[in-house]
């Protein structure tokens, strides 16, 4: 059998890579491994999105690193403290050397009789190849080069600046621009109150509303626990006491979802101190809690960017774009110079890289989610994702310290492939329920990787339930299929990607 080049290949260098390469290093001590970024620095998402106000819209007790406590006052930070907190822990683990920059997977090619991916990755000196036996993807979940932008008639027309957040022009001055903000998500809640602070008129157009919540950006506990015990112990209770907080909370939304709806709206009601006419219009959502993201107001900037006038929301349907600025549909003409699109991302389960297995294509739509955190009968590959309900970093967490336990055993074993066996029987039991409605999600549903109708088909969404399956649970569970030697992996009828030309279509 031939020697890779490495044992493990980690995809990305951002929060998620970072934190996975210092469990690897710590927990492995023995892998051989390096980390490929596609771009030029390390940081991800906080290092590729620029736009006025970036922050986190999860506290970073929660979000960042089980091993790494978070020492600023903020629990809910600005986007270049966290960028920071990335880099200072690939700094403090010796993990920058390890880092290859400028490096894209293009193609990750799994040879089953080797028991090795070879990957071709596009640098600015051209391809390179590269062997691996373990390929974990960090890359995120959504595309770095490309924003979604919504089909809106006349955008061409448009006289003035139209700008998407993830491309964020380093010299535009908002001050005395009239802007619109399109979109009702976080990005949108958050540039409004900050673009509102200089600029002659802020409008958020939203096409219908959201949950939105004001927190204090200081974690006033949390921070006195840090004092009174300084180190990971005042960090780990700062950081349960969140945890555990958040489950209770979801445990009572889901028990009387009318009336948590309730107390939502009724809670911005109170913040707008009856300042913002036909409010309920703007605050009142068609859809219940818990179905999409929920924004985070920080201090409550957005309420009080739109208690002040300095900003205004217009609820509606978008008619067209003209020259002077965006017709509604009921008549209303908004003159603007700059038009923001805070219309959402372009999902990429893969990272832009096209994977096969023995010359099979693999298409996310058509595999089924083991655990949350590996593919239906691809070999040899983990994902590392979060939550939707919670903080992204505690699912990755887990996943990470999983990740060692299973290559541990796979040494004392003396395995080399490690395979989660799905069969005809388990694809003909999709669980084909939607939970979760974003725009972003359901746009590429299709594409999607599939739950099953039970464990560990699933991707639950449940802090605890995953702590104790992953960390307690049998890494032997009966579902994976481990192999001395390269196993050739037949994908099952439903699991067979189409031609090239039916997934472009879809």
């Amino acid at each position: 059998m031939p020697q890779a080049d490495y044992d493990v290949l980690i995809i990305g260098a951002g929060l998620s890579g970072i934190g996975v390469a210092r469990y690897l290093k710590t927990e492995c001590p023995g892998k051989r491994f390096a980390i490929l970024e596609g771009r030029a620095r390390m940081g991800g998402t906080w290092d590729l999105f620029r736009y006025p106000g970036i922050r986190s819209d999860s506290d970073m007790h929660t979000m960042g690193y089980a091993f790494k406590p978070w020492k600023h006052a903020k629990a809910i930070s600005e986007g270049h403290l966290i960028r920071g907190y990335i880099e200072e822990t690939a700094r403090e683990n010796g993990l920058d050397p390890l880092i290859r920059y400028d490096h894209q997977v293009r193609r990750a090619e799994y040879d089953s009789a080797a028991a090795l991916w070879r990957l071709t990755c596009a640098t600015p000196e051209g391809e390179v190849a590269l062997t691996t036996r373990f390929l974990f993807l960090a890359s995120g979940y959504y595309k770095y080069d490309e924003g979604y932008l919504p089909e809106i008639a006349g955008m061409e027309d448009f006289a003035g600046q139209m700008i998407h957040p993830q491309f964020w022009p380093e010299d535009y001055d908002p001050a005395g621009r009239r802007i619109a903000v399109i979109g009702s998500g976080a990005t949108a809640v958050t540039l409004t109150p900050t673009l509102a602070e200089t600029a002659a008129q802020v409008i958020q157009v939203q096409r219908s509303p959201t949950y939105v919540v004001n927190r204090p950006s200081k974690d006033r506990i949390g921070n006195v626990l840090k004092r009174m015990i300084p180190g990971r112990a005042g960090y780990s209770l700062a950081r349960w006491r969140i945890i555990l907080a958040g489950q209770m909370r979801r445990k009572r939304m889901a028990k009387d979802i009318r009336a948590t709806k309730r107390m939502m709206v009724g809670a911005i009601g109170k913040e707008l101190e009856g300042k913002v006419p036909e409010w309920e219009k703007h605050f009142t959502p068609g859809y219940w809690p818990g179905q999409q993201r929920i924004c985070v107001v920080p201090d409550g900037d957005f309420f009080e960017a739109l208690k002040g006038g300095r900003a205004e929301m217009v609820t509606g349907e978008i008619e067209r774009i003209l020259p002077e600025g965006i017709r509604m549909k009921d008549g209303r003409l908004l003159e603007v110079d700059t038009i923001v699109t805070a219309t959402g991302l372009v999902l990429d389960y893969f990272g832009g890289i096209e994977v096969s297995v023995d010359g099979q294509r693999v298409e996310p739509g058509k595999q089924l989610i083991f655990k949350g955190f590996m593919y239906s009968n691809v070999p040899n590959l983990l994902y590392f994702r979060g939550y939707t309900n919670a903080s992204w970093t505690l699912k990755v967490d887990l996943v990470a310290e999983y990740a060692c336990r299973l290559l541990r055993y796979m040494d004392r074993k003396g395995f080399v492939q490690v395979t989660p066996k799905a069969t005809s029987e388990d694809f003909a039991q999709i669980n084909t329920s939607i939970s979760f409605t974003s725009g972003y999600f359901l746009r590429v549903m299709h594409r999607l990787p599939k739950h099953g109708q039970s464990f560990p088909w699933i991707h639950k969404q449940d802090y605890m339930w995953d702590r104790k399956t992953l960390r307690r649970g049998d890494v032997a569970d009966g579902t994976l299929s481990f192999s001395a030697e390269g196993e050739a992996v037949p994908f099952p009828p439903e699991q067979q990607a189409g031609t090239a030309a039916e997934i472009a279509a879809e």
